[in-house]
């Protein structure tokens, strides 16, 4: 029991390089996938959660596609909005003044829009008008 314990785990975090770019949610959900097909049910615990912690680090678009979505977005010449203080992850905008922009397919990003504040991209969640995340 011990060493299967052991091999799921290692097995496990020989994958999440792949789901090193992703945020909680899809970390969760590749690692426990990939866990699985490897170690079965045991592999799918541990994985997610390997995944979900790898996945938290790197934000919702990750290392490997911040880079691309900040110079989509900046590259789009999209007005930005002034506000006072700090931009960051959490903020509710307000309810008006600000224009939303869907996230291209490309990023696979269908739940949340986004806008620039202060010069910086900002992913948000529609419903709420949070920012999830400041693409710097």
């Amino acid at each position: 029991m011990r060493v299967t314990i052991a091999l799921t785990l290692l097995t496990t975090l020989s994958f999440t390089a792949a789901v090193h770019a992703q945020g909680l949610e899809r970390g969760a959900r590749a690692g426990a996938e990939r866990g699985e097909e490897m170690a079965g049910p045991l592999g799918a615990v541990v994985g997610g959660a390997i995944g979900a912690a790898v996945g938290t680090a790197n934000g919702i678009l990750g290392v490997d596609r911040r880079e691309r979505f900040r110079i989509y977005a900046l590259g789009e010449h999209r007005p930005s909005v002034a506000l006072p203080g700090p931009v960051r992850a959490g903020t509710v905008l307000p309810e008006d003044g600000i224009v939303y922009y869907d996230v291209p397919r490309e990023f696979a990003l269908p739940e949340y829009s986004y806008t620039v504040v202060n010069g910086h991209p900002v992913l948000v969640e529609p419903a709420s008008r949070r920012i999830v995340e400041v693409i710097e």
